[in-house]
């Protein structure tokens, strides 16, 4: 079936042309971060976590989104999410990729990760966090690949692969939880330790991963002509709905127990990050913008009318996407590294090579996910034309 990727439109070589250019200069960034170490980045002895987790964290919840297609579809056999199931999947595959790609960029030197297989640690965290990324990478490459020939061959998929998928419902929920407590079992860090992260982070990338699907959606339509369905979309739209409303829910769930008990060591960083600290105020405009977006998204989700309507789907989901990716990103990092439990004052920011850096995982990410999309709508089109 990758034959399907080897042909296509000048817009199409174009674009694969544009990613691998930015994967390259990406590279390159790399290269020299891993001869001069971490110092190139903007993180700190306070700051040890920086833009390339805020990524990973972010990604982490768009590839767990899509059990919200493979559950209603294979278990309760809603049909309506048929023709976009499989995008689905392979936006989960490239986005575990991305997730383990920001990881090794992460850690300096990646033969650093051969520790975390040569020297297993079950008490670890970061262990089970490998485990459950590369084990819901492969589940939804099999399950994924195997049901497209399936479907090329207009037979039915094998028997062996329906317990596989079914494995990939509770998996894309342990891949979001156990990044979860990555943060939440960390007893230093007021902000991250709460026993409602793990809820946070699923609802925010179940609002989050639709939302990015039904813009691909979209692109994908006016593209290819390839249309998941009027209704497939506007299912997700509600799933965006119910979950972002969750999503801001929660957080002010955490604004109430923390501003009514007023912990100073979990105060001190809603104070950063809202209000600033001490003068110190750089990621006030970016959580406001992010809680903003929020709002304004589930006002326009809300409502039939504008749900159903898809230029202001697109414009709410695009919303939903900012809030989400400012919230668990720089916003989760930095509102736990900063203040440090000693209420000192480290602001970080990203460097020119940092972003360079995130630019060319991100570019890898969508060169696989366009080769991929490539090969399914094919499919799609050609069974169609049969």
């Amino acid at each position: 079936m990758l034959e399907k990727a080897l042909s296509g439109s000048k817009l199409y070589w174009a674009w694969l042309i544009a990613l691998v250019v930015v994967i390259a200069a990406g590279f390159g960034s790399y290269l020299v971060q891993y001869n001069k170490g971490l110092v190139i980045t903007g993180m700190s002895r306070d700051v040890s976590w920086g833009f390339y987790i805020a990524q990973f964290t972010f990604l982490v919840g768009v590839a767990a989104s899509a059990v919200m297609l493979v559950l209603p579809y294979y278990l309760h056999h809603y049909k309506t999410f048929g023709r976009i199931t499989i995008l689905g999947e392979f936006l989960a595959i490239a986005s575990v990729i991305m997730c383990i790609l920001f990881i090794t960029v992460d850690l300096g030197k990646p033969t650093r990760i051969l520790n975390v297989m040569l020297h297993p640690t079950p008490n670890s965290v970061l262990f089970w966090d490998m485990v459950v990324l590369n084990g819901y990478l492969i589940i939804n490459l099999v399950a994924g690949w195997v049901t497209l020939e399936a479907e090329r061959k207009q037979v039915a998929p094998p028997g062996w692969i329906k317990p596989i998928i079914y494995l990939s419902i509770p998996w894309a929920v342990s891949i979001h939880t156990v990044t979860a407590f990555l943060y939440a079992g960390l007893p230093g860090r007021g902000y991250w330790l709460t026993a409602i992260m793990a809820p946070r982070f699923l609802a925010s990338a179940f609002a989050a991963g639709p939302a990015v699907l039904i813009l691909l959606g979209y692109l994908v339509k006016k593209l290819t002509r390839f249309d998941a369905g009027k209704e497939a979309f506007e299912t997700l739209a509600k799933i965006v709905t119910y979950a972002i409303i969750l999503h801001i829910f929660f957080f002010l769930l955490e604004v109430f127990t923390v501003g009514y008990s007023a912990i100073p060591s979990h105060m001190t960083h809603l104070e950063y990050l809202y209000f600033g600290y001490h003068g110190y105020s750089m990621l006030v405009p970016w959580v406001w913008t992010a809680l903003a977006s929020g709002v304004v998204a589930i006002i326009l989700l809300v409502n039939p009318r504008t749900r159903q309507n898809p230029a202001v789907l697109g414009v709410a989901c695009v919303l939903v996407f900012v809030c989400t990716w400012i919230d668990k990103g720089m916003g989760m990092i930095a509102g736990g590294f900063v203040p440090n439990p000693l209420h000192e004052i480290t602001e970080y920011a990203p460097t020119g090579l940092e972003l360079m850096i995130t630019f060319g995982v991100y570019a890898t990410g969508l060169l696989i996910l366009t080769i991929l999309y490539k090969v399914a709508i094919g499919v799609k089109q050609e069974e169609e034309a049969l």
